[in-house]
């Protein structure tokens, strides 16, 4: 599967030669004519893995947009492209939660650099967020949503799930389970796992099919 890109940008000929590069290095592009317009496909793709804002744009500029972009979508790595050369432009448009800052005119190849560079960085960022469909959980700050909506798990459901997640796709036995979440100096028997185990799929609520039983050995969180 490609990587989306978004191009926002009043200017038509420039989003097609914008375009046309993203394209010849393999990137699926997504194209806006002003903020509001953007603000639409990023709901509609919540996949975007990257965005060139223009910020002089009618309707709503690239200021508005990276503001209400950043209150939902903090994920996304946004570059400002913009006529604009002042350092306080630039200082506000880091402030407002840009990623990069592109003046006009610019060398395609330049700008593609700077969104491999962004989306690289973002890369290992999300490394700590994993991100399903409406669920995201966060190991750094131990946080859990589904649709948006905070998730209360205990530590020791909280260690589980990031056990799952680091071995995502991978069959697991109860014991290496309990090794690896409760220690090897436990000594309780695999029927806390089971405990447990049922205990966070009744948290994850829709989501509890992530978490399959392998009949004779024990776990396989399947994403």
């Amino acid at each position: 599967m490609k990587d989306k890109i978004l191009v926002v940008d009043d200017e038509k000929d420039l989003r097609l030669v914008i375009s046309d590069f993203l394209i010849k290095e393999g990137y699926e592009v997504l194209e806006a004519s002003n903020g509001a317009k953007a603000l639409e496909v990023v709901y509609e793709h919540e996949d975007i893995k990257c965005i060139v804002l223009d910020v002089m744009m009618p309707v709503m500029d690239g200021w508005s947009t990276l503001r209400e972009l950043k209150k939902s979508y903090t994920d996304i790595p946004v570059i400002m492209l913009t006529a604009r050369t002042q350092i306080d432009d630039e200082v506000f448009g880091f402030e407002l939660g840009a990623d990069d800052y592109v003046p006009k005119p610019f060398v395609a190849a330049r700008l593609m650099a700077r969104i491999k560079a962004v989306m690289k960085k973002s890369h290992m960022l999300l490394e700590d967020l994993f991100d399903y469909e409406v669920l995201k959980y966060n190991k750094v700050a131990c946080v859990l949503t589904i649709d948006k909506t905070a998730i209360e798990l205990t530590p020791k459901e909280h260690e589980l799930l990031q056990y799952f997640i680091l071995n995502k796709n991978i069959a697991l036995s109860r014991e290496k389970i309990l090794d690896n979440v409760w220690g090897y100096d436990y000594f309780g028997d695999s029927r806390t796992v089971d405990t447990h185990i049922k205990r966070l799929r009744i948290k994850l609520g829709d989501y509890s099919t992530l978490i399959k039983t392998v009949r004779g050995l024990g776990y396989r969180f399947e994403v």
